[in-house]
């Protein structure tokens, strides 16, 4: 329950915003409009916007208030709230004690319906942070939780831990714009590695150094934002171990990262499920554009492109003048093959070999291409027709016929001739050994047979003579057709017996 301060503030504030009169504020509605409205067009650009707001949308914030405190009161009560939100600008925000932040987190805790907590735009600070989760340890029904904006650090943030050990359903934690720096993330992501999170954003903290234990690295982390820190080749070291894990989405623009950090990260991209990275407004050259690349499409063999990563479908990066090389026609060349070739990762989504056979295609097999890609990435530039098994080459050419055209096809027959020739006459040698054995086989079978019809002949002539009478005289009668055996016939057969 909330403190007997915090419930009378909380009825006072109800009655003072349903006990305004149209007569009494008019007057001064209507001053407070024409200070409100020029101060908004004497104001710049990059300005908070909430500085300066006509009387329409300040009854839109009174609104706002209101709904807060009747959500307070639903929450105290148990009853179906599923959002409570709040900003620092709210006086009854601006007016609670410590004891009431305690009391709020309580009943927050022991709620059962709500889904989404907001108190943001400096609301909270270190001490009140921890009163609030003083009372707020636990939740069973909470999914978001953002408290961006706020002035805490990381003294706040480590008042959070025991709700972040013992939240069952939180997805979404945005502590983006507070200085909470290097030890409140780390203690963060320590202590979400039992949770469901899926999408931790802490951009524009004061993060310069990263520690991440691969035994407690959140399981179901799929989106991190880490956006306008101070991340460098260190901190890429430790987020490279999230690059095998399941993250989807990693965003890293306006840090420290120089080429050293992109050649890290490259090293973890081969093999990641990763779709999504984003390095803009970084210390990146021509040369850790090339890396990046090189990762997705890789050209120096077409077994290296076909082990290339066909999973990133974004990659967000622009080279830094200071850094060398940003703006020049050499960094957009190289950003435009990048685009090019995340654009085939996302034509094939889930088929990576589809993805892989298709930069092959794209690249590998049109010599203009490759030989520009080659120039890029410092590889040699000759179409790489050896590496393709010489059986498949006409296979190989009819692709380059239909997607190339005429005159890459051209390229092609003339770069494969010798071994189209190769082809053909192994093909034609083979032919001729064959047709040599057949008949080899067959003059061999004709053989055999000759033999055996003699042993037969041999043994009938054999019977013959044993029944005949006399003297026999034996001369050949008849030579067989395929064999040198002599059928010998009896003597009276042939000549005259002597008397």
């Amino acid at each position: 329950m909330l403190s007997s301060s915090s419930s009378d503030l909380l009825f006072l504030a109800l009655a003072a915003r349903l006990g305004h009169s149209d007569s009494s504020s008019s007057s001064s509605d209507d001053d407070e409009s024409g200070s409100r409205n020029e101060s908004t067009d004497s104001s710049s650009g990059d300005g908070d916007s909430s500085v300066s707001i006509g009387s329409v949308e300040n009854d839109d914030e009174d609104e706002y208030e209101q709904v807060f405190i009747e959500s307070m009161q639903n929450v105290k009560d148990n009853e179906d709230v599923r959002d409570l939100c709040a900003e620092g600008s709210y006086g009854y925000i601006q007016n609670m004690t410590n004891e009431d932040w305690e009391q709020l987190g309580r009943d927050i805790s022991n709620h059962d319906h709500l889904g989404s907590l907001s108190i943001t735009r400096h609301a909270l600070e270190d001490e009140n942070m921890s009163f609030l989760f003083r009372g707020l340890t636990k939740s069973n029904t909470i999914k978001y939780v953002t408290l961006y904006e706020n002035d805490f650090g990381a003294e706040g943030v480590l008042a959070m831990v025991p709700f972040l050990q013992n939240v069952d359903y939180l997805e979404e934690l945005n502590l983006n714009d507070n200085t909470i720096t290097s030890e409140g993330f780390n203690s963060v992501f320590r202590a979400l590695h039992g949770s469901a999170i899926n999408y931790l954003r802490c951009s524009g903290c004061g993060i310069d150094s990263i520690k991440i234990d691969n035994d407690y690295i959140p399981r179901n982390l799929r989106i991190l934002g880490l956006c306008h820190n101070s991340i460098n080749a260190d901190g890429c070291r430790e987020l490279a171990k999230l690059l095998q894990r399941s993250l989807l989405s990693l965003e890293l623009s306006k840090n420290s990262i120089d080429d050293e950090g992109v050649e890290i990260l490259a090293n973890s991209l081969c093999n990641s499920s990763l779709l999504q990275i984003d390095l803009t407004q970084n210390q990146i050259s021509v040369e850790g554009l090339k890396l990046l690349l090189k990762v997705v499409n890789d050209i120096s063999s077409i077994e290296a492109t076909l082990r290339s990563n066909h999973t990133l479908n974004l990659i967000n990066v622009v080279a830094n003048d200071d850094a060398g090389g940003g703006g020049d026609k050499e960094s957009e060349e190289v950003q435009q093959q990048i685009n090019d070739t995340v654009m085939i990762n996302r034509r094939n989504r889930n088929y990576p070999e589809a993805a892989g056979k298709e930069k092959v295609i794209h690249s590998q097999l049109n010599s203009i291409k490759r030989r520009n890609l080659a120039a890029l990435l410092g590889v040699d530039g000759e179409v790489l027709y050896s590496e393709i098994n010489c059986l498949h080459l006409p296979e190989v050419l009819s692709i380059i016929g239909e997607t190339h055209g005429q005159g890459e096809i051209y390229v092609a027959l003339r770069s494969s001739i010798a071994a189209l020739f190769s082809t053909v006459d192994r093909k034609q040698c083979l032919q001729q050994q064959r047709a040599y054995h057949r008949a080899k086989l067959e003059a061999i079978e004709a053989e055999i047979a000759a033999i055996e019809g003699a042993q037969e002949n041999a043994e009938v002539s054999r019977g013959v003579c044993n029944l005949a009478s006399g003297h026999y005289t034996s001369f050949p009668t008849n030579e067989l057709t395929s064999s040198r055996a002599v059928f010998v016939q009896p003597l009276g057969a042939c000549c005259y017996r002597n008397k």
